[in-house]
């Protein structure tokens, strides 16, 4: 065959009544092309060309054997392929094209992407889903990216969009497959989906005219009747037709229908009045018609294969789709042309409009299929960052008693998460479980889990079936319905559906079910933006596309705002490449191989969204060790300066209950007449007070003989003498914490006043907090912060709220404590202080540090809550002595300046703030570029002498690969 070059010119799109949708710029050339093609075609060619057969790329060479004998010997003009893999299809493809004089139509139902018919291909969200969007630019880029994903396949023709009214909720074909109940919605989004199809040179093909929304029968299985009146059906179910062939569709399939105010008796499919006096003469539509596939019982029942086959033709479809028996259907059409029942008028109309449109497509210049990265090609990133958007903007909110929609009050309510449904829910849970500590109940009496369920004040419930395909089973079983009642009756319910909107129908009382959310399909994207949307990360914004229950109608949209909550999303969406981020997984595997550390945890967030967040290594650089994994807690050091105290001061400078001038002897009395009495907190948080930078409290807790620790001091059992527990087994004296604070009033101040990185201020300052809120820190940060900002994973003490083996261990402790420290702080003077101190104590996960770094970047304001103002945190991230060269704001570390060493990669703006910690850890957000970057490791283990970490400079590497990453 010869060979051509693939060459695609794009139709005019006009909203001309007259438009021929087919007619390419260079309409002259087409025509030429398309004349000199015809005017050599023997009649067998001819008739050849209105045939498209059905082909499994699944089958071996052997089944495939007709098709190539069709395409041979009797001239079909194109191939609908069915299931199968992409490979193979492109190699069938590649072969069937060498066979085929005249380059050949390749067709599919690809309505939500190749992936309706092919595996290993990228599925796209159905129309129901779709049809709940706002912005029809989405749908337009769906068909844009669905239509690229074609033309890489060799597909010319994808029979999408459905344009069918789903106007009947048992409909048993349709369903997800429309956009709707609307006939202005399905219109609106037919033609925008149509639209982004089209400008990609491949032909999209609206159906089933005229209309099988409002049908309890399947086509494939017999013949549905629609009963509607002529007016009706010209009103609205015609009405999505009539506007996309007027704005330029390239082609249309005619379903199988029993419509009798059309057509007495007649399928659809096969009745000239529908196709020639309705759609070719009432609608003056110029483009290709398809019948549908002429096997289906709903038209082969009518009459015999050649005669179906034949009236298709008689009615006015010029592709016969999928006869039944394409050879007994070509000789009835050559036997009607050579006794004078088809002219060779009739015949060249179609033939050539199909040639016509084999131009549209590029087919003059045809072009093998490369295999080439194939199956990458058709899973690009784009269509993972479009349908992101797409949950993001069409999940619904249909119900919303007492706006408990976004969840709020995550310090006093606690909330539970039930599985309906017979498919996986995991990506539901898990992203629950980001926001607030959501525990799975499962059991599956009523009396169980009414008792199971008792501590918790809100059930969210997961309706989760399988999302293979639009026509799965999606309802409710009865013990599911009954266990609904039940819960909601009892407690704050928040439904979520993950499969067909109609599953609502069914349940009979809705009005005492809190909240109700559609998510429309089990996919993972879905699951997770619904649990973001549940906890405002992001706004509802999606509007009901069908009508779901007697209350809950059509175009229900209960739009709410984002409580400012950080998200979870893709990279590119929020302006950085991914395809930088397999550095930072590279530099931390490396430090792990070379012992820097044994683990790691590293997070990005940009714009509100973590982008990235793994964990790297086993808990030690033993290899039968646990894995680390993003729920492992490590000790952050001093990030406990701006993770606790920090705040707590913010808190309090807002509430003016202190200043930046306010003496330490102003805060605590026991100061004064020392001399610390006058440094400012300006002076102790900038660290510009001449403090030393800490104090061995514990060596003199060692027994100078025996060198070991004191008894007078310690004892390996809890009493009330000794109540406060510095390790296992290992107990301090009571009011050791006095003489601490003792020990940091008698110190000397350095001479010289200059920066000197401290810890002793925050002795300090946790004392003062503690006496103003009288409470223990521990208990007030909770409180006044994580407890509320669903921080759960944030905490002083994390033996009392977590397992041993969930804490990454810090040290192999030979010179104090004399053990393998792991949940108990690895600071000295934290430890001797029972783990809650303001410089040391906190463990945490990167997640739950991103959520107080970001609750800085959006200058005191997280979660739909107020915590400081604004003009408070601005005071705090200020350098104040920088003429001096002290680089520090308070409490925040600052970049480091011109000719200082420092923990950042230098490339970071001056407004950036964060702080490290010795352990390993690192948390850094820059307000110019709304980064966050967090970085925690046990570094220390199994000894803090290892500082390979902070020479090799790890940290700063990585922070420069996410700058790097940076788009926009």
């Amino acid at each position: 065959m010869k060979s051509f070059t693939l060459l695609f010119f794009i139709p005019f799109f006009s909203i001309s009544q007259n438009i021929d949708p087919l007619r390419t710029k260079d309409d002259q050339a087409q025509t030429h092309w398309v004349d000199s093609i015809y005017k050599t075609m023997s009649l067998e060619q001819k008739i050849g060309q209105l045939f498209m057969v059905q082909s499994f790329s699944s089958q071996s060479s052997k089944q495939n054997k007709p098709i190539k004998e069709l395409i041979e010997k009797h001239y079909i003009g194109g191939i609908i392929f069915s299931k199968g893999t992409p490979v193979a299809q492109a190699k069938l493809t590649n072969e069937f094209q060498r066979k085929s004089k005249i380059p050949l139509f390749i067709a599919m139902d690809a309505e939500w992407g190749l992936a309706m018919r092919l595996d290993s291909v990228y599925a796209f969200p159905w129309n129901m889903t779709l049809g709940a969007l706002k912005d029809n630019g989405l749908v337009e880029q769906t068909g844009i990216r669905i239509a690229q994903h074609c033309k890489r396949l060799g597909v010319h023709i994808d029979f999408a969009p459905d344009i069918d009214i789903n106007t009947n909720p048992k409909n048993p074909i349709i369903g997800n497959r429309s956009f709707g109940e609307s006939k202005f919605n399905v219109a609106q989004k037919g033609i925008a989906f149509t639209k982004g199809m089209q400008s990609m040179g491949v032909l999209a093909c609206v159906k089933h005219f005229p209309g099988h929304g409002d049908t309890e029968k399947d086509s494939h299985k017999t013949l549905p009747t629609v009963s509607f009146s002529k007016e009706r059906l010209e009103t609205t179910e015609f009405y999505p037709f009539e506007r996309l062939i007027h704005t330029g569709v390239a082609s249309l399939m005619v379903g199988h229908l029993n419509v009798p105010a059309l057509d007495e008796g007649k399928p659809a499919s096969i009745s000239y009045k529908i196709v020639s006096g309705i759609i070719k003469q009432q609608m003056n539509f110029q483009g290709i018609i398809f019948s549908d596939a002429l096997g289906m019982k709903g038209v082969a029942d009518y009459a015999d294969t050649a005669q179906v086959d034949l009236q298709a033709f008689l009615a006015g479809n010029d592709v016969l789709l999928m006869s039944s028996d394409p050879l007994k259907g070509i000789e009835a059409l050559k036997n009607a042309y050579n006794t004078g029942v088809i002219n060779e008028y009739r015949l060249a109309y179609s033939v050539k409009k199909i040639l016509k449109a084999k131009y549209w497509v590029g087919l003059n210049k045809y072009k093998p299929i490369p295999l080439t990265n194939l199956t990458k090609d058709l899973n690009m990133k784009e269509d993972e960052l479009l349908s992101e958007k797409i949950y993001e903007k069409a999940i619904t909110l249909v119900q919303n008693n007492r706006n408990i929609l976004p969840l709020k009050d995550l310090a006093t309510k606690r909330t539970a998460y039930i599985k309906f449904g017979d498919d996986s829910g995991w990506e539901f849970f898990k992203n629950l479980r980001y926001y607030q500590d959501v525990v799975q109940l499962k059991s599956s009496s009523w009396g169980a889990l009414s008792k199971e369920m008792a501590p918790y004040d809100r059930i969210v419930i997961g309706v989760h079936r399988s999302n293979t395909n639009p026509w799965a089973e999606y309802k409710l079983n009865a013990q599911e319905l009954t266990l609904l009642q039940k819960i909601a009756s009892q407690k704050e319910v928040i439904l979520t559906f993950f499969v067909k909107p109609y599953a609502l129908l069914d349940v009979p009382n809705v009005k005492q079910i809190g909240a109700i959310v559609m998510a429309y399909q089990n996919a993972s994207i879905a699951q997770q933006k619904a649990a973001q949307l549940i906890y405002g990360a992001l706004p509802f914004e999606g509007v009901l596309p069908v009508t779901v229950h007697k209350d809950i109608l059509f175009g229900r949209s209960l739009p709410t705002r984002s409580l400012k909550r950080l998200g979870y999303g893709l990279a590119e969406n929020a302006g950085m490449n991914s395809n930088k981020f397999y550095k930072i997984d590279s530099i931390i595997t490396e430090a792990i191989q070379k012992q820097m550390t044994p683990s790691a945890q590293i997070l990005v967030a940009r714009r509100g969204v973590v982008v990235y967040n793994k964990s790297f290594g086993r808990c030690t650089y033993d290899i039968t060790s646990d894995q680390v994994t993003n729920n492992t807690l490590y000790d952050l050091a001093s990030l406990t300066k701006i993770l606790s105290t920090l705040p707590e001061l913010i808190e309090l400078y807002d509430k003016q209950k202190i200043k930046l001038d306010t003496t330490l002897a102003t805060l605590l009395p026991i100061l004064s007449g020392t001399n610390k009495a006058n440094i400012t907190v300006k002076e102790a948080l900038s660290h510009y007070g001449q403090l030393q930078s800490w104090l061995p409290f514990y060596r003199a807790t060692i027994d100078s003989k025996t060198k070991v620790l004191s008894n007078e001091v310690y004892s390996p059992t809890l009493s009330s003498k000794y109540p406060t527990q510095v390790a296992d087994n290992l107990f301090i004296k009571e009011h050791y914490r006095d003489t601490i604070l003792a020990s940091i009033a008698q110190s000397d101040l350095i001479k010289q006043k200059k920066y000197l990185y401290s810890d002793l201020a925050y002795y300090i300052f946790q004392r003062y907090i503690e006496l103003q809120k009288g409470k223990p820190l521990n208990e007030i940060i909770q409180k006044d912060f994580y407890g509320s900002m669903g921080a759960y994973q944030l905490t002083y003490l994390p033996l009392q709220h977590f397992l041993k083996s969930q804490i990454a261990p810090t040290e192999e402790d030979k010179n104090f404590r004399q053990q393998l420290i792991r949940g108990y702080v690895h600071d000295q003077g934290a430890a001797m202080l029972g783990g809650v101190a303001g410089h040391a104590g906190l463990f945490g996960t990167a997640n739950d540090v991103a959520k107080m770094m970001q609750l800085y970047l959006q200058k005191g304001y997280y979660g739909g809550i107020r915590y400081f103002s604004a003009n408070a945190f601005d005071a705090f991230n200020k350098t104040y002595f920088i003429s001096d060269r002290n680089r520090r704001a308070l409490g925040f570390d600052k970049p480091q300046l011109d000719g200082q060493i420092g923990y950042t990669c230098g490339c970071v703006s001056p407004e950036s703030f964060g702080h490290t910690g010795f352990t390993g850890t690192f948390a850094w957000a820059d307000p110019r570029t709304q980064t966050i970057y967090v970085f925690l490791s046990n570094r220390t283990f199994p000894t803090s002498d290892n500082k390979k970490l902070i020479t090799e400079n790890i940290r700063a590497k990585i922070q420069q690969v996410i700058q790097e990453a940076i788009i926009n």
